[in-house]
């Protein structure tokens, strides 16, 4: 598989009435400052054999510490701003947003200054409704709510 393809889940739940969805902030300095339009599912790279669905559980296992165990279904296909395909799942469910652990990744930080540094995949995660999470999710990942909502009736 293409190292550009990706796959993520869309935990969704219903309260009083409406959809809530759990999107996560990524961590690490670039995002720091950075919140409309930042947020996203979690998500990461299919590794060489790995069918998408797996994928898709390991991810958001990694990235909010908790392991799902419903399965997800299909939802839809995204291609981000930057090329990447990403398959989307999603399942009803719920979790404490404040309580999640991310796996944390390492960068050269500040810059050229050969000083490794380790963050946070997603440094918190957040239920929003629709509307909300319109005006916070990345803007390629939009379509991903529309599909969620499309399915959902």
């Amino acid at each position: 598989m293409p190292s550009a393809l990706s796959a993520g889940i869309i935990l969704f739940r219903c309260r009083e009435g409406s959809v809530e969805v759990l999107l996560g902030h990524p961590g690490g300095p670039y995002w720091r400052n950075k919140d409309a339009g930042a947020w996203m599912i979690p998500k990461g790279a299919v590794e060489p054999g790995e069918a998408l669905e797996e994928a898709a559980l390991r991810e958001f296992e990694e990235e909010l510490g908790t392991r799902l165990t419903d399965v997800p279904f299909p939802l839809c296909t995204v291609r981000q701003k930057g090329g990447k395909v990403v398959e989307v799942f999603a399942v009803e469910g719920d979790l404490d947003a404040d309580a999640i652990t991310s796996a944390e990744f390492s960068m050269q930080w500040p810059p050229r200054s050969g000083q490794m540094q380790c963050f946070p995949e997603l440094d918190r995660a957040r239920w929003m409704g629709l509307e909300e999470a319109r005006a916070m999710i990345l803007p390629s990942q939009l379509p991903i709510l529309d599909a969620l909502e499309e399915r959902l009736g």
